[in-house]
């Protein structure tokens, strides 16, 4: 069964039907947040937002990686990785009974 994703359009189209915002100024505000969420991680920050989750960063230690193709061995440094971790409230609604409501109307066009 293949679900579509909700985009960033999507997102930004049931922001603006909900505030009364233009769309531009809708994107402008998504924009700002994911560049914020960004740089925050950047910094090495974690990012709360309660019943929702939380972004923050984990260090990967280096490692040797292998080529595929050729069988040779590949040093691959340390790196942050962005990671999220699901509250339990958002866990329990996504997990509990599907209730119709007039709200996500927009998602199901």
């Amino acid at each position: 069964m293949e679900v579509n994703a909700v985009t960033k359009a999507d997102i930004v189209d049931i922001i603006a039907k909900g505030t009364g915002l233009t769309k531009i100024e809708t994107a402008a505000v998504v924009d700002g947040m994911i560049a914020t969420i960004s740089y925050a991680l950047k910094k090495g920050e974690p990012v709360d937002f309660r019943g929702f989750g939380r972004f923050h960063t984990v260090l990967r230690a280096p490692r040797v990686g292998r080529n595929p193709k050729t069988g040779i061995e590949v040093p691959i440094p340390a790196r942050k990785m962005p990671v999220f971790r699901v509250s339990k409230h958002l866990r329990d609604f996504v997990n509990g009974p599907f209730e119709d409501d007039e709200q996500f109307e927009v998602l199901d066009e």
